[in-house]
This record gives structure tokens, C-alpha cells and sequence, in this order.
């Protein structure tokens, strides 16, 4: 898989879906892109933003 500066608009899937089943395909945490879910939350992060170094930022607060 290559590295693009630009990546293609965000209808493209992120290239790891043409691998997977279906029911793994989920959207990116960051940008909302068709990618692979890796497990069964999901939260994961399409090429693009994983190296643009985009992170999940947890939205759970803590217990108390």
C-alpha cells in the first residue's frame, strides 16, 4: 500500500476493506472513511489518518 500526500475523497474506502469480510468494515474514528475494524468496537483509523497521526481522543468520563 502506498502513501498518498492527498488522500482520495472520503466516499473511497480506505484500501484494507478489499481484504476483509463485510461485517469487519466499519468508519475510521478520525475521518469517517469505510476502513477494517479490528475488533469488535471498531474505534480504529484509516490509513490516511493513521499517518497523519490522528488519534482517538476518548469521549468516556471517569467513574465516580
Amino acid at each position: 500500500m502506498t502513501s498518498s500526500a492527498f488522500p482520495p475523497p472520503i466516499s473511497e474506502p480506505d484500501p484494507s476493506t478489499f481484504t476483509c469480510s463485510s461485517s469487519m468494515v466499519g468508519p475510521c474514528s478520525g475521518c469517517q472513511r469505510s476502513t477494517h475494524k479490528y475488533s469488535g468496537g471498531g474505534l480504529t483509523l484509516c490509513h490516511w489518518c493513521m499517518t497523519t497521526g490522528v488519534r482517538f481522543n476518548n469521549t468516556r468520563t471517569p467513574a465516580g
